[in-house]
């Protein structure tokens, strides 16, 4: 008898895309099995107004998604990373963490360019993101970051209605709809940080279900787990939100694990960046330490000052 199986996720088209991508990774491990789609309307996809940086509480596009599978409605979520609060909810696991494609940003424009210095003074530049903001105005004092809220295909109809001159969107939910050809150009990754688990999908499952759980194993990657997981650890020890204007970048150079990060005030007038470099065995030690190294430099501050201004 063919074993069903029901995976959660956000009923958004991305979300859906991205879903059906982890569906097919288990079928290559279990060609046997069914898997049904439960599609979950989160805060998040029913509020499209408020400007996400102004949020006072995490999980706006998971936590939903979490209730179905602690309710047993379904046998796993599908998460983008960078969405899932850094605290996980009690009784259940991060099961997988699917092979990284696209970690950085893209910036779409109106008109054809290829770089951020090509684009005409004082440009509108949309983006729902505070980390996006400060490194705009790190590389350009005179541009103007607007929200921008929706999901892909709503942002991109705003730019092409003329409400911006360009947008700046996480270049994996751009490929995964297939809207390459919208793209005017990356953001490299280690220029440009993005944010911590950027690009990275997890399948998440109730802890107590060793089944589900040895199948979803089997699609883990172990790279993509650590250098997401440095990169979050650099928010855990910083005690800031995924809203924060704050960004971390890790990769690896075979067995050592190189990590960018930053924190900003949102004019970037004090733009804190640094760097670390070690083993992979101490990765999570390392990210503690790059962030430790951004608040003493100046980021405690700038954390305090965002709370109080919010």
């Amino acid at each position: 008898m063919t074993e069903v199986l029901t995976a959660a996720t956000r009923g958004t088209d991305l979300a859906i895309a991205q879903t059906r991508i982890v569906i097919s990774a288990l079928k290559k491990v279990r060609p046997d099995i069914q898997i049904k789609i439960k599609k979950v309307a989160t805060r998040g996809d029913r509020d499209k107004r408020t400007a996400l940086w102004k949020l006072q509480t995490s999980g706006f596009f998971t936590s939903q998604v979490e209730d179905v599978l602690l309710a047993k409605e379904a046998d796993f979520a599908v998460h983008s990373f960078k969405d899932l609060p850094t605290r996980q909810r009690e009784g259940l696991t991060i099961a997988a963490v699917c092979r990284r494609q696209f970690a950085e940003d893209c910036l779409l424009a109106a008109n054809s360019l290829s770089s951020i210095e090509e684009l005409p003074k004082a440009a509108k530049v949309g983006t729902s993101s505070l980390r996006r903001i400060a490194q705009i105005k790190h590389l350009r004092k005179d541009l103007r970051p607007l929200s921008l809220r929706g999901n892909v295909t709503t942002r991109i109809r705003f730019l092409e209605e003329g409400k911006f001159d360009a947008i700046i969107l996480a270049r994996a939910g751009v490929e995964r709809l297939g809207l390459t050809g919208k793209i005017s150009f990356p953001l490299g990754a280690e220029q440009f940080i993005p944010a911590p688990a950027q690009g990275a999908l997890v399948v998440q499952t109730r802890t107590n279900d060793a089944r589900t759980n040895d199948l979803v194993a089997e699609i883990d990657d172990n790279q993509a787990r650590t250098v997401t997981f440095a990169e979050r650890q650099v928010l855990i020890t910083m005690q800031c939100g995924c809203h924060a204007p704050v960004g971390a970048f890790a990769r690896i150079d075979r067995d050592c694990i190189i990590i960018d990060a930053f924190i900003s005030d949102l004019e970037a007038e004090n733009f804190i960046r640094r760097k670390i470099a070690g083993p992979v065995a101490e990765a999570k030690t390392l990210a503690e330490k790059i962030a430790s190294e951004l608040l003493d430099a100046g980021g405690r501050e700038i954390l305090e000052k965002l709370q109080r201004d919010n």
